[in-house]
């Protein structure tokens, strides 16, 4: 369940408060101050069976008594009661509830799901138990036991702590900070942070939201909402537990490295979400991006009138995402004409201390227009030469024409800067109280662009055939067959040579002087290596040596390395050894990837610096799959070893992009292959000539799980792919749309009839914009599907796409079919095929607007069994709607429509 009901929180005609009371102090009587007086305009019921009165309005003694329909009800009693309580109130047709009550606590989950089941036949919607409430500014709803009521604002606060909410209303009373919603969920029941960040997406009340998270319950879920919620509007997240510990028990590097914090980093940064780590850096965040201030880069310029204060602007800078700003040289000539001599022609571009406030005007004006800057910081000290605030009005003038121009302010001191701060925060300009908290608000700026461009960014075309995935899963199946959960280094290195990953030749030997056998065969050095299920770190366990030259080397050295591994680990059960050639290449770095699972966001993807110290020099990233090749390269960019791999001094750049493809073909293979829970490659060798694994590991269990059913984000479904044959005998490839495919895209609508384009739009369209494309192929699988036909050529014939509610309960479709082939069937199959795939994954209703004139259109949707209704305000527009129920499908081939 997810938005179902919620406007009976946000919007609820009546509202009953069930546990009311008047005795002094309890939440009962806190609740009723807050929800009376408040403001709110419809009526309000008390419940109690005690009382007569509750605040001077009549009180009644049980649910059953209301005499009219509440939409709303607040909870404030004792946890065992609230099933019946829940119960009662459906049947009387509240749909949504707020418990203020205790939790029931983990040792009686039973009653948890109790309270859960008398809510279900109703589909009332429940929020907490043990929170703080919640409070809506605009209908002047308070049903809580907060201490105060917010002021009016445009953001929407989502905690999941209710003695933390609490402290933030209370510290943002004391800077004027308003809210729109303020939502405590508690132990989240029912309601969680994917649900209120579904409906507050869709918000007009809302510019901003603001996350309090201690913890994820449907990861795919928030992932999803998330996603939505960030393309709209800035969504800014402060996560408590940074210091949770890793995966302990896990066997690999890989495992130990992606501790839980840094997944939750991932997750936030994928979903387009600002991650800041303390309230004050949460406010600053909030303030900087609900000004509308939006970037096209990380360069910044800053005008001051003291030289310490750039000084120390400029040293913060080096902690964040930005740097500084190169001015251009017509940016000089400009400030040359407007500075006195002496200035000091470099950024920070230092005004003398008693500048006028015409100065000021004259350098934010030029600095703005410099080419190479993308944000100017304005800071001022206070002087007895000038007047700080008119130097503010004097900024504040100058932008009059350059709304949500990228500027940021910093008057520092109290008394002499209070009035200039008042003046620019009134004309909505950002203003800090010091030089380190202006620059840490830019980093916000950049940060938050860079999170949204790798949320909407076209990645590269795949340049890669799709891999043996049955080679792999024989190779697996056969491992946990055998009762084994470890893959020998061989088996490994099969199912990565399966996905085209480039791995060493590798043999097993028996004994020593089979490994000498083999060492002739390679005719080589060679490396030598123990082969035993129990020996998880083989250097460690002296079971390692390279470079081995001779055959009498090999023999000899198996032999000591037996006795020394038997020392050391004398349990372990010992297989044999791995001989595989010596690979020399002088200048190859070595790196790590591989596979974790975390038990929230479930599979994710391991980068850094590999070798024996990898957990100590601890230096990687983690993303959540699916991986493509910008997504890939983003997350290489997060690590120090990165700097390593573009080259430096006489070295050359590494095969970046077989790193990156290599990090994808592992996305992938974690996907087909469901029974892998930890993946190592280490070392994984790269120079300019490209990668090659030395050295790898998995582990694998039985899984009850299909494929990407684990995954936070669902990846592409490479099930739904397959050829057909069109009317006129052509075959094209049918498969679901992926985000490479924009430019593709774009070249169908550009190919088409701007007749054929207005009918899909709904309009005329004279551009096919970057952001408009990337909406359309770089969909949500979970919440979306789009099917495209793909000629042999790569060119894409048609489009059919269906976007669900987010209670997966009815679904919108659209459809577009290149002009030049219409009359073929494609129309027709693609629909039938999006309606197939709609029943399948449990949708109840498809509905579409079309245009009036679109007569085509509309007889293949009644062919469909489409019924045809009024189109709302529109009279251009109809609506078409299918309940999949009564659909009978047919093949028969029919004209095209678009």
């Amino acid at each position: 369940m997810t938005t179902r009901n919620l406007d009976a929180l946000f919007h609820p005609g009546a509202i009953a408060l069930v546990g009311a009371s008047s005795r002094p102090g309890t939440i009962g009587a806190v609740t009723a101050r807050n929800l009376f007086e408040a403001g709110f305009d419809g009526p309000i019921l008390s419940v109690n069976p005690k009382e007569r009165a509750i605040r001077s309005a009549l009180n009644y003694h049980s649910v059953g008594d209301l005499p009219i329909q509440v939409d709303l009800a607040v909870l404030t009693g004792p946890p065992e009661t609230l099933p019946q309580t829940i119960a009662d109130l459906g049947a009387k047709g509240c749909r949504a509830a707020v418990l203020l009550a205790s939790s029931p606590g983990s040792a009686d989950a039973a009653l948890r799901q109790r309270m859960l089941d008398a809510a279900r036949p109703n589909l009332m919607r429940l929020l907490g138990p043990s929170c703080l409430g919640f409070i809506s500014t605009g209908p002047r709803i308070n049903a809580s036991y907060a201490h105060l009521m917010p002021r009016k604002g445009d953001v929407a606060f989502l905690s999941q702590s209710a003695a933390l909410a609490t402290a933030v209303l209370d510290w943002a009373e004391g800077r004027g900070v308003g809210f729109s919603h303020v939502a405590s969920l508690g132990d989240k029941a029912d309601i969680d942070f994917g649900d209120l960040l579904d409906h507050l997406a869709m918000d007009s009340a809302t510019r901003a939201i603001v996350l309090y998270v201690e913890s994820i319950t449907d990861a795919r879920k928030f992932m999803s909402a998330g996603r939505i919620a960030a393309r709209a509007k800035p969504v800014i997240v402060i996560k408590a537990g940074r210091s949770a510990a890793g995966a302990q028990a896990a066997v690999s590097h890989t495992g130990r490295l992606a501790g839980a914090d840094a997944v939750y980093d991932a997750a936030f940064r994928r979903a387009g979400m600002l991650r800041v780590y303390d309230l004050r850096e949460l406010f600053e965040a909030v303030t900087t991006l609900a000004s509308g201030i939006r970037l096209n880069g990380e360069r910044l310029a800053i005008l001051t009138n003291s030289g310490g204060a750039g000084v120390l602007a400029t040293d913060a800078l080096e902690q964040t995402p930005g740097r500084l700003a190169e001015l251009a040289p017509e940016t000089f000539a400009k400030l040359d004409r407007v500075l006195p001599n002496g200035w000091s022609r470099t950024n920070p571009v230092a005004l003398a201390a008693d500048a006028p406030p015409k100065r000021y005007a004259d350098g934010v004006t030029a600095l703005l227009e410099d080419p190479g800057s993308d944000a100017v910081l304005v800071l001022n000290c206070p002087t007895a030469l000038t007047d700080s605030a008119e130097a503010a009005d004097a900024v504040v003038e100058a932008l009059a024409q350059r709304p949500r121009a990228p500027v940021l302010t910093c008057w520092l001191g109290n008394q002499a800067a209070a009035n200039a701060r008042r003046h620019l925060a009134a004309r909505r300009l950002p203003t800090y109280d010091t030089p380190d908290e202006a620059v840490r608000a830019f980093g916000h700026l950049v940060s938050y662009q860079r999170n949204q461009t790798m949320l909407m960014e076209t990645p590269p075309a795949r340049s890669f055939d799709e891999p043996d995935r049955d080679k792999a899963k024989q190779v697996v199946d056969a491992v946990i067959g055998a009762g084994r959960s470890v893959l020998t280094e061989v088996e490994a290195k099969a199912v990565l040579a399966a996905y085209d990953i480039p791995v060493v030749e590798t043999r097993t030997a028996a004994s020593p002087a089979e490994a000498a056998d083999l060492a002739a065969a390679f005719g080589g050095p060679v490396a030598l290596k123990i082969l035993s299920d129990d020996i998880i770190h083989k250097s460690e366990a002296g079971g390692v040596r390279l470079d081995l030259r001779t055959p009498a080397q090999v023999e000899e050295a198996a032999e000591l390395m037996l006795a020394a591994v038997r020392e050391r680990m004398p349990q372990a059960r010992l297989e044999g050894f791995t001989v595989q050639r010596m690979v020399r290449r002088q200048r190859a770095v070595e790196l790590i990837a591989g596979i974790a699972n975390d038990e929230t966001f479930g599979p994710v993807v391991l980068f850094g610096e590999g070798g024996t110290a990898v957990e100590v020099i601890a230096d990687r990233a983690v993303a959540l799959p699916p991986l493509n090749g910008r997504l890939a390269r983003e997350m290489m960019e997060r690590t120090r070893i990165y700097r390593r791999l573009v080259g430096y001094r006489d070295r050359p750049a590494a095969d970046l992009d077989a790193v990156a493809t290599t990090l994808v073909k592992i996305s992938e293979l974690m996907g087909d292959l469901p029974q892998i829970g930890e993946l190592d490659i280490n070392p994984l060798l790269v120079d300019e000539n490209g990668v090659i694994a030395l050295d790898a590991r998995i582990v694998v269990h039985p899984s009850a799980s299909r494929g990407t059913e684990r995954f936070a984000i669902k990846p592409f479904p490479t099930i739904l792919s397959r050829h057909i044959v069109l009317s006129d005998g052509q075959e094209v490839l049918l498969r679901p749309i992926r985000p490479e495919d924009e430019p593709a895209l774009g070249d169908m609508v550009r190919r088409s009839d701007p007749r054929d384009v207005r009918m899909r739009f709904l309009g005329s369209l004279k551009d096919f914009p970057h952001l408009m494309a990337a909406r359309l192929s770089q969909i949500d699988y979970d919440r979306e599907m789009a099917l495209v036909t793909v000629a042999e050529t790569g060119e894409i014939l048609g489009v059919v796409r269906i976007i669900a509610d987010p209670d997966n309960e009815a679904a919108e479709y659209a459809i577009m079919v290149r002009s030049d082939m219409k009359g073929r069937g494609l129309g027709y199959r693609l629909m039938n095929e999006i309606l197939d795939y709609a029943q399948e994954r449990g949708l109840a209703r498809i509905f579409g607007d079309v245009l009036r004139e679109n007569l085509p259109m509309l007889h293949l949707a009644q062919d469909l069994g489409f019924k045809v209704r009024p189109g709302g305000d529109d009279p251009t527009v109809v609506r078409v709607d299918l309940n999949l129920a009564d659909r009978i499908h047919t093949v028969t081939s029919a004209g095209d429509a678009s």
